[in-house]
């Protein structure tokens, strides 16, 4: 299959305009079949020894989010205390989730023990199977902003915090809490450039030719 000029540039423009969404999310209801077009793009994402050791538990329910929400908040706390003075009022300042106003969130997880022990391309390196995940919610922010929704990723929740609120066995791992819904903008930059938290580094810095 060849992908041609407009269907290659639609794509860049996908991964350039893909943006960590915290503060724009509309109540707007996702479509069921919009939700379902994008996580059948993360079923689709690579995975060491085609495991595909993903699930996605939807959380549409107001009260299950707000669990999360409570969870966020603890870890939340104890991220601000890890910054000293004014850095740490300006990452108070900052609004680094969604989950209440989204209309959807989804967690990503990972069955480490799915097809087994001994997994092919998991061998040496065991950890493959997380970042399989990863792709997986990386596939999922892409096709959610090629169908303009916007996706939030919640870094900053313990990991046993939604285990507990989605009742999640303990063998597998939460991967990733994820807003989903219609937003009323998205920035033209990411939001943390913009603030001047950090810069976006330069390309040439990062690429190295046959050794480090």
């Amino acid at each position: 299959m060849t992908i041609n000029a407009d269907e290659r540039d639609a794509l860049y423009k996908v991964i350039y305009s893909r943006r960590d969404v915290r503060g724009q999310f509309l109540a707007d209801p996702v479509p069921e079949e919009v939700l379902r077009r994008v996580l059948d793009a993360a079923h689709h994402a690579p995975s060491v020894g085609f495991m595909q050791p993903w699930d996605f538990v939807v959380v549409r329910d107001f009260e299950v989010r707000k669990q999360i929400k409570a969870g966020f908040e603890t870890a939340h706390a104890e991220a601000a205390a890890m910054f000293d003075g004014e850095r740490r009022e300006r990452y108070l300042g900052f609004k680094l989730e969604g989950i209440l106003e989204a209309p959807v969130g989804v967690c990503v997880t990972c069955d480490r023990t799915r097809s087994g022990e001994v997994v092919i391309g998991r061998t040496a390196n065991p950890e493959m199977d997380l970042y399989s995940s990863v792709c997986a919610v990386q596939n999922l922010w892409l096709a959610a902003r090629a169908e303009n929704l916007g996706v939030g990723w919640v870094s900053i929740i313990h990991h046993d915090s939604v285990r507990q609120a989605l009742g999640i066995p303990e063998h597998i791992v939460p991967v990733a809490w994820l807003c989903i819904g219609k937003v009323s903008f998205f920035h033209d930059t990411p939001e943390l450039e913009q603030a001047g938290w950090l810069p976006r580094l330069a390309l040439d810095e990062l690429v190295h030719q046959e050794q480090w």
